[in-house]
């Protein structure tokens, strides 16, 4: 681990305002905000990289359709410009991307900013570096959360551990954020919390199943990226293939591995393409188009005619694909949790040997042998992703608890704005279930452009932990429309916010939420800092 410090029997100890476990990509701009704001930060970290699902887990943002406009943070829009000037400071562009205002290097449908990880991992450490250099910022990398110290509401440290030595590391704050992919510290520290699915008894959902299902999570996905190369890349044939290659779940119209999957809004079998390095472009709104029908376009990161020409022989693409959803299990509070995983990145192999020999070609023939997985572009060995991207985490109970009838179009009625008092930001992206652990196929339903309540961030009793990723108060249902990245990134920069606001008043986050004259000052220095509380009078989709 990097980091000054102390030592205590054998253990070191750091020190700070504020913990920040978890360096996803809701923990960068809850750290941003507490640094920007003077406050002295430690920031945790499992994985290599810093930045969660944007960096660690290969995924480029999923965002809505006004995102060029309005809808996000003015920290958020930045990183986003960040990530576009890397490229026009660092990349031979064409003179199309060159003078593309809203440059996609990736082309892909799925964003209106589809790129390498790397170059968001970049623009994230430089974002950071100032802080590092001048001792305010303290990262501890690699580390877990493996215990926590709380005294009557008030958790007083929290220790984490070298994944790799065991070497473990006790953490002060005077506050503290969970920022971790699966709301980790939420058990530590004895924050009262759900996860999986409720009954519709105790939510008044529609989608809600009849009966609770701790159990029962989104899917998660091991991602790859790679390209295709002349010569033979096949990777070898993994010991568990003929497995994989017969799984198939009730609903999904064929084996894994093929290329049929549901469609998420009709849920009817079908067939996806794979058009390798295409000369024209599909396009797609996300109103009406989920964007994967063609599966190497979808989420492409770096498409040849972006740059100048013969630089790229070949497209670079992330696979974050519906064949890839891993439903046998959940990785939250089991003891299973790392056959789990291990068996998610099986599948994912196996997915990726069979695009190389088996999968059916346009030109009749089967399987790729070109293709080429790239873990150099991964930071991997192995060519896969460093984390699976997670989908679903704990949540805290909260003092509000967004639920499906407060966003969803059909729920509502109409699809207009989804206000709620105390709004801390805003978010906007269709209730988007995977297929679950539990069996369940997709659930996709029209989303009115929502708020992000303050009580929402806020525990019922925890005093000084507060959420800032997937771990808010939302239900399963709902769970799948605020999990995305612009989301997440504004979760945890008012989470930040909220942290240093407390900080300077000597408040806690309880009495702030509770005070309307308090909520409305808190509200008004996130308006100073970029953070919009409201949105204009648009529609969902």
């Amino acid at each position: 681990m990097s980091g000054a410090g102390g030592r205590t029997r054998g253990t070191r100890t750091v020190g700070a305002e504020v913990a920040v476990i978890g360096g996803g990509l809701g923990s960068v701009a809850a750290a941003l905000a507490l640094l920007q704001r003077g406050r002295r930060v430690v920031l945790t970290e499992e994985f290599p990289w810093l930045g969660g699902q944007l960096t660690s887990q290969a995924v480029p943002p999923d965002e809505h359709i006004w995102v060029e406009r309005f809808g996000v943070t003015a920290r958020y829009r930045a990183l986003r410009e960040d990530i576009r000037r890397y490229y026009r400071d660092h990349y031979p562009l064409s003179a199309a991307a060159r003078a593309d205002r809203e440059l996609n290097p990736g082309r892909g449908r799925v964003s209106r900013l589809c790129h390498e990880p790397r170059v968001a991992l970049a623009v994230i450490e430089a974002l950071l570096a100032p802080y590092r250099s001048s001792g305010r910022l303290t990262v501890l990398q690699p580390a877990v959360p493996v215990a926590a110290e709380v005294v009557d509401g008030v958790v007083r440290s929290v220790t984490v551990a070298d994944p790799h030595t065991g070497a473990e590391t006790v953490v002060t704050a005077e506050y503290v954020l969970d920022g971790t992919e699966t709301g980790d510290l939420l058990p530590l520290t004895g924050t009262e919390y759900v996860v999986g699915a409720e009954a519709r008894s105790d939510t008044g959902e529609p989608s809600a199943p009849e009966t609770a299902d701790p159990a029962n999570v989104q899917s998660i996905a091991w991602c790859f990226v790679f390209d295709h190369a002349p010569g033979d890349h096949t990777i070898p044939r993994p010991d568990d293939y003929d497995h994989w290659r017969s799984l198939e779940l009730p609903f999904w119209g064929a084996p894994m591995l093929s290329f049929t999957a549901p469609d998420p809004r009709t849920l009817a079998p079908e067939e996806r393409t794979l058009i390798v390095n295409p000369e024209q472009d599909g396009s797609g709104d996300p109103r009406f188009d989920a964007g994967d029908r063609d599966l190497w376009q979808f989420r492409r990161i770096a498409a040849r005619q972006t740059f100048t020409e013969g630089l790229y022989d070949s497209d670079i693409v992330l696979a974050n694909w519906p064949q890839l959803d891993y439903v046998g299990g959940s990785v939250i509070d089991t003891d299973d949790r790392e056959r789990h995983l291990a068996a998610a990145k099986a599948q994912s192999r196996a997915y990726v040997h069979w695009l190389q020999t088996e999968a059916p070609r346009p030109d009749g023939g089967h399987g790729w042998p070109g293709l080429r997985l790239r873990g150099d572009l991964v930071g991997t060995d192995d060519g896969f992703a460093q984390a699976p991207y997670i989908r679903e985490s704990r949540r805290i109970r909260a003092l509000t608890t967004v639920r499906e009838q407060d966003i969803s179009i059909k729920a509502r009625g109409h699809g207009g704005p989804a206000r709620f008092e105390g709004s801390v930001g805003v978010g906007m992206y269709r209730i988007d279930l995977h297929p679950s652990t539990g069996g369940d196929n997709y659930i996709d339903i029209e989303s009115a452009p929502f708020e992000i309540p303050l009580g929402a961030l806020v525990p019922v009793r925890t005093q000084n932990l507060l959420p800032a990723a997937k771990n808010i108060g939302t239900t399963h249902i709902t769970n799948g429309a605020y999990r995305l990245h612009p989301v997440e990134w504004n979760i945890g920069e008012s989470a930040g916010e909220l942290a240093a606001f407390c900080l300077d008043r000597g408040l806690s986050p309880q009495q702030v939420a509770t005070d309307p004259a308090l909520v409305d000052q808190f509200q008004r220095r996130l308006t100073e800092a970029g953070v919009e509380l409201h949105w204009p009078e648009i529609v969902g989709y």
